[in-house]
């Protein structure tokens, strides 16, 4: 199947990739240091284990559609999870499959009569990650969120709940991902599907660092999950969308530039708008704060002023013009605010402070995600690759995007 100029071999067994969303790598080194995730301990002994670079900016819906396009915002036209639409100058959320530039290679390997399984953790992901799959020959495509609604039109399978024979998971808990991990395993007993893409929800990174006991106990459950998918059959790749960092001073107080309310201040109300791309249906755990931000500019402002002024501010570690951020980070330029603007490792950014609700931390450090600091994530196999695969590897710094190539054309030795 050729998809973006890559030609992905059919796979020789079923392949379960899993998005561990939220999944930074400090997690892994926590739970291998305290021997409490023995199956991806073997796969990063067994099989192949490096810390690769997402897409920026490091959010979730960006970095889905990197993993299963192969492609980077450039080419899948998802630049955050949220944008402003420049016909309508409205915010919109960016899940419409609409809105995705690119096939999948879910879609694809579908359409070409493989029985492929995409399950999501949030309902807000699964149109764009099922647009043109095929489900009229045994396909499956469905959220846990909404698992009681699926419907054969639709999602390919209906009583989902029954079939998985566990309640409908609560949105703010572990269970909303493990019940995306049981999904898949059932389906994979029952149906046999070649290609399963499992991609979680990162409500337990938000909530609690590496090593604490909640972190580790959500570690544990995914890391048995693992083990069922491989022996049951499956190859298991597994990867993130972003990484997790805690953006809290001493006191426990976040670190947050209010973006709007200072230019506001230096340039008058209305001069310019401050969009959080982090901002989706669900901001309880990180009140849409990110470490990424796009400023939209008045036509009678001169950015080279917005950008000095910015820059000044301490946490800003980068501000680039929409030109430069198109190049740098790979997005896509007519999607671009006029600058794009990017925390340093221990600060977050936002719009006006009155605008965003932070009570649903209650009292917790904030921890979240956005910058470069959060692109770093983990890149696995359960199967060693072969020489060709090895060699790439190791000359290179590996991309997310990458996980469907390596795993289906790098590990057949």
């Amino acid at each position: 199947m050729e998809l973006n100029n890559i030609n992905y071999s059919w796979p020789r067994k079923p392949l379960a990739v899993v998005c561990i969303d939220g999944g930074d790598p400090e997690y892994l080194e926590t739970g291998l240091r305290d021997g409490i995730i023995p199956n991806i301990a073997r796969f990063m002994k067994e099989g192949f284990y490096q810390v690769a670079q997402g897409s920026m900016p490091s959010f979730t819906c960006p970095n889905n559609m990197s993993i299963v396009t192969g492609t980077e915002p450039e080419i899948h036209g998802i630049s955050g999870n949220f944008f402003l639409d420049p016909d309508t100058q409205e915010p919109v959320v960016m899940t419409g499959p609409e809105l995705l530039r690119s096939r999948s290679i879910m879609s694809e390997f579908s359409r070409e009569g493989a029985k492929v399984v995409s399950i999501t953790a949030k309902d807000k992901l699964r149109k764009q990650l099922q647009k043109g799959m095929d489900l009229s020959r045994g396909s499956v495509s469905l959220s846990s969120q909404y698992a009681d609604r699926c419907t054969m039109e639709e999602n390919g399978i209906e009583n989902v709940l029954e079939f998985v024979g566990q309640p409908l998971p609560d949105m703010y808990s572990a269970e909303l991902s493990l019940f995306v991990l049981d999904a898949g395993i059932k389906l994979l007993e029952e149906q046999k599907p070649d290609l399963l893409y499992l991609s979680l929800t990162d409500f337990i990174q938000h909530a609690h660092a590496p090593g604490s006991e909640e972190a580790n106990n959500f570690y544990i459950e995914m890391d048995q999950r693992f083990g069922r998918l491989q022996d049951l059959g499956a190859m298991v790749a597994l990867t993130a969308d972003h990484g997790m960092g805690d953006k809290s001073d001493e006191s426990g107080k976040p670190n947050v530039i209010w973006l709007q309310d200072i230019l506001d201040q230096k340039l008058g109300s209305g001069a310019c708008r401050v969009i959080c791309p982090i901002t989706d249906a669900f901001v309880g755990h990180h009140g849409a704060l990110g470490g990424f931000v796009r400023i939209y500019l008045g036509k009678e402002n001169n950015r080279n002023k917005v950008a000095e002024i910015v820059k000044a501010i301490k946490g800003v570690e980068n501000v680039w013009t929409a030109e430069k951020v198109a190049k740098e980070l790979e997005q896509p330029i007519d999607r671009e605010g006029d600058l794009a603007v990017v925390a340093d490792k221990m600060t977050v950014i936002g719009g006006k402070e009155k605008d965003h609700n932070l009570s649903a931390l209650k009292g917790k450090r904030l921890r979240t995600h956005g910058s470069l600091h959060e692109a770093k994530v983990p890149f696995i196999l359960s199967e060693p690759l072969n020489d060709k695969y090895l060699r790439d590897a190791k000359e290179r710094t590996l991309r997310s995007r990458e996980i469907f190539e390596f795993a289906l054309n790098g590990t057949e030795i």
